[in-house]
């Protein structure tokens, strides 16, 4: 028996792929929308793909047509766009929007925007609910500009019940900034010593792709006006994630940690994607009350999948080629072994090794 309609918007993005097998998968009738109109081959041969470009004027009112039962969103970044979602109330039954765990704000005004000044990460509860403050609304980061999404949204009330997800620090297949490309990227390169600030016990909690799309699956089929946070079952340290990655390498036993008491000394010696001087760990406890929300995998049963592809990704290719916003979000430092290097030759000194 269908379930409907589904259309997703950035279907050929990391969570729009895993989207759409779900819905595809539950019943749904699903209408692939992307840019490109490109297709994942994975999904059942019924998902229909439609080239198309939200931004353009008059675009997606269009195409809609007659409209559909649910609409999911995972490319909706500005206020204009949750407008343009506005506009649709009537014409859709309902909408899954991606929002982000940047929103927040610690109780002293402290977010991802602030974590590169001095104490400036953020020192949220944990586990972190969603009533927790979240930053002003406004157009200069990303978490502001994801705020101001969100405020526009329910505005549109019951005529457009709207589930906003505040996804964690995703990871899985198709990742443009995959974080175990620290830990994946220095194994391939025959690294077997590597350095974790703050004693390698940095957690922020992650979200696979299946959990996200399983989510999604749920709130499509419960339809409400909500603000969830979407998370894995469990947010492991960094330091069990780099020990996670040895095991599916097979380098177990070759691996030594170098563990510092605080941050990075500089040059990048020991800053990973998930390092910080606080715990960021979501309160899951909404969404498995109003969706029923259980994980459909955790964090270490998901790698061998994640580490296989980016593995793939990195045959014969430099990581900046392979990982462009990665590159462009971390920086050469991410893996400058000269200057880790040169640490741990004075550590070893230190130590009178």
């Amino acid at each position: 028996m269908s379930q409907g309609h589904a259309w997703v918007l950035g279907a050929t993005g990391q969570l729009g792929r895993a989207a759409v097998r779900a819905l595809a998968g539950d019943g749904w009738e699903v209408t692939a929308v992307s840019r490109g109109g490109g297709r994942d081959g994975r999904w059942d041969d019924g998902v229909r793909a439609v080239a198309l470009d939200r931004d353009e004027e008059g675009a997606l009112e269009s195409a809609l047509g007659e409209g559909c039962d649910v609409l999911v969103d995972m490319v909706a970044f500005t206020p204009a766009h949750a407008r343009q979602l506005r506009s649709l109330s009537g014409r859709v039954g309902s909408a899954v929007v991606i929002s982000s765990g940047a929103v927040y704000e610690d109780d002293r005004g402290r977010s991802f925007d602030t974590q590169g000044e001095p104490d400036g990460f953020p020192r949220y509860p944990v586990p972190l609910p969603e009533t927790q403050r979240t930053v002003a609304a406004g157009d200069a980061t990303y978490g502001t500009r994801k705020v101001a999404l969100e405020r526009e949204l329910p505005a549109a009330g019951d005529a457009l019940p709207v589930t906003l997800l505040r996804a964690g620090a995703i990871h899985g297949p198709y990742c443009r900034t995959p974080r175990e490309l620290y830990f994946v990227k220095r194994l391939l390169d025959g690294r077997r010593r590597r350095v974790l600030a703050y004693g390698g016990g940095s957690r922020f909690h992650p979200l696979h792709v299946a959990n996200a799309a399983e989510l999604i699956r749920l709130a499509a089929r419960g339809p409400g006006s909500r603000v969830l946070n979407a998370a894995d079952p469990e947010a492991p340290t960094v330091a069990e994630i780099g020990a996670a990655i040895d095991a599916v390498l097979g380098r177990a036993a070759e691996t030594e940690t170098v563990l510092l008491d605080g941050p990075s000394p500089g040059g990048g010696v020991g800053d990973t994607p998930w390092s910080g001087a606080h715990p960021v760990v979501y309160d899951m406890a909404a969404a498995e009350r109003e969706l029923g929300y259980r994980p459909v995998t955790g964090y270490v049963e998901s790698l061998p999948l994640t580490v296989e592809w980016l593995a793939g990704e990195l045959a014969g290719r430099d990581w900046r080629e392979a990982f462009p916003k990665m590159a462009r979000n971390y920086g050469e430092a991410l893996f400058d072994y000269a200057a880790e290097d040169a640490w741990l030759a004075a550590y070893d000194r230190g130590r009178g090794a």
